[in-house]
This record gives C-alpha cells, sequence and structure tokens, in this order.
C-alpha cells in the first residue's frame, strides 16, 4: 500500500478540531479515514509555533537546513586533510629518496676522484 500524503492545510484541520472543538484525536482521526497516531503526532508537531509547523516534503527549517551545511562543510574539510595528509607524505617520501640518491651521488663522486 502506498503511503498517503496530506498537505498542510488539511494536517491544521484536524489539528484545530481537537484544539479547538476539543474532540479527541482518535475521533477525529476516525472521522478523517486515518491512524489516530498521524492525528496525535501532528497535534504534537503543531504544539510550537504553528506558522513553523508541517513545513512539507523537501522545506526544511532554517535550522535543519544550516545542520546539513555544517555536515556537508565537515566531509569537504575531512577529505582536504586527507588529501593533504597524503601530499605530505608524498612529500615527504620525495624527500627522502632525494636526500639518499644525493648522498649516493656523492658518494660515487668522491670514489671517482679518490680513484683518479
Amino acid at each position: 500500500m502506498k503511503r498517503q500524503k496530506f498537505s498542510r492545510e488539511y494536517k491544521l484541520e484536524a489539528v484545530k478540531q481537537v484544539r479547538e472543538r476539543g474532540v479527541s484525536s482518535a475521533q477525529v482521526a476516525k472521522e478523517l479515514g486515518i491512524g489516530a497516531n498521524v492525528v496525535s503526532r501532528w497535534v504534537r508537531e503543531a504544539s510550537g509555533d504553528i506558522r513553523k509547523a508541517f513545513p512539507g516534503q523537501g522545506q526544511q527549517s532554517a535550522d535543519q537546513a544550516e545542520i546539513e551545511r555544517l555536515k556537508r562543510e565537515i566531509v569537504k574539510l575531512k577529505a582536504e586533510k586527507d588529501r593533504d595528509l597524503a601530499n605530505a607524505v608524498d612529500v615527504r617520501g620525495a624527500r627522502c629518496l632525494a636526500g639518499r640518491v644525493l648522498r649516493v651521488v656523492e658518494a660515487t663522486t668522491e670514489c671517482a676522484r679518490a680513484a683518479r
């Protein structure tokens, strides 16, 4: 069975019936033909600022949007840190290798001078 979707207005009307008429959530749910738990959840969600209740599909509160933005930034910064660490290891490895090559060249040059 496909999940039902209800408009913001529909939810607010159900909440209004519970609050203003004093009818139980179960009774409103029965009249609307939906589960009592659904109406109870709507009443809880609308208990704060009614203007912020039921933002809708894909519409986040400002706080939630900021949290999501910060999570994306954390992922990005971790990736940059990992890349920088990998580059630092490569640079140190190249320096170490370059130092070894330089020492070998110097030693070979000294041996060549001594052989003359």
